[in-house]
């Protein structure tokens, strides 16, 4: 009798046990968090792990404290304070890693990923102000002279500015928020988990399927409403980032006006490369790369591909009308094509 009632005692303490496990969720599992910064991006972070309280506030905070530092969009942010008196003391721990990077960048790609051409950037429509330019040769000329990037100082306390001068991060912004937001997770000893704000996106370990994140990258010669994949890639451990000319445009006088802005002449890039989607082992990385290639093109991206040892996806428009792409060598075997070859 004592044996039974122990034997019951026993397997109710066990069924007790599971059943506050679940209770609390202490059991690991896929958890996803979804939320909106930068304005109307919207994020997606999916972990495994235990539930951790209040984790989507702090994410949501730390994504806070980040546009305070270094969106534009907002007048008392320390980008803009910076811009203002083109001079600034570092007050958050955001501004110093993207100038670093943006200077490690500057240099590897000759200058074509270059933040400081915001009086550009501005003067053709794409700014904050989001204002149809009003702008000539002799515009652009006096505004080359206010830009690039080898004439910003700064040291790991502060940074000055020639006068006139204005830096604009928004080519690298989300990339570097993605790794903001994957470094929180790892601090809390999430090592699987997918970062993903406005398309850049970071992995890390696998999936709850046990097997590497799959990610689709759109087709950029379709609309959004659309939502048609040109490729599925399988990432474990990287990053990514696209960049493409085929969304952020404007019409005026019959003229298509794109987003990327050359820093070598100050006008809009032309050329017939539709996207470039770079992965790396951050996102801010990929996410400068992806920018410069729209800068400098196709073959141009190739060849610095081959030199700093990148993988990239490149979609091109050929000579014929037709939608190409081409795929680094080493990153074949992770990539599946849905439409271009």
């Amino acid at each position: 009798m004592n044996k039974k009632r122990l034997l019951i005692f026993g397997v109710g303490l066990a069924i007790a046990f599971v059943l506050v496990s679940i209770f609390r969720n202490d059991n690991p599992r896929l958890h996803h968090i979804t939320g909106q910064t930068m304005g109307t991006i919207i994020y997606n972070i999916k972990f495994i792990g235990i539930e951790i309280d209040g984790l989507d506030k702090e994410i949501s905070d730390e994504l806070v404290a980040f546009n305070q530092s270094l969106s534009t969009y907002i007048p008392s942010s320390e980008i803009s304070r910076l811009n203002d008196k083109g001079n600034f003391k570092f007050e958050s721990e955001f501004f110093l890693p993207v100038l670093e990077k943006s200077r490690e960048i500057y240099e590897k790609t000759g200058g074509t990923f270059d933040p400081s051409i915001g009086p550009l950037v501005q003067a053709w429509g794409f700014g904050p102000d989001k204002k149809l330019p009003q702008i000539d040769s002799a515009t652009v000329d006096s505004l080359m002279s206010i830009t690039g990037f080898d004439k910003v100082q700064f040291d790991n306390t502060s940074i000055t500015m020639p006068q006139n001068f204005q830096i604009d991060f928004s080519a690298i912004a989300k990339g570097y928020a993605v790794d903001v937001v994957g470094e929180l997770l790892e601090s809390k000893g999430i090592t699987n988990y997918l970062v993903e704000i406005g398309g850049e996106v970071r992995c890390r370990g696998i999936n709850d399927q046990g097997k590497s994140w799959s990610l689709g990258i759109e087709d950029p010669t379709v609309s959004t409403l659309e939502q048609k994949l040109l490729a599925v890639v399988r990432l474990k451990n990287r990053a990514l980032a696209t960049s493409g000319n085929y969304r952020n445009y404007y019409e005026k006088d019959g003229k298509i006006y794109a987003h990327i802005i050359d820093p070598r002449t100050g006008y809009n890039s032309s050329h017939n490369l539709l996207s470039a989607s770079v992965f790396a082992t951050d996102c801010m990385t990929a996410d400068a790369y992806a920018t410069a290639f729209m800068v400098i093109g196709l073959e141009a991206s190739k060849e610095l591909i081959e030199v700093l040892d990148l993988d990239a996806i490149l979609v091109y428009r050929s000579d014929d009308g037709s939608v190409k792409s081409y795929v680094s060598e080493d990153f074949r075997s992770f990539v599946e094509m849905n439409k271009a070859n």
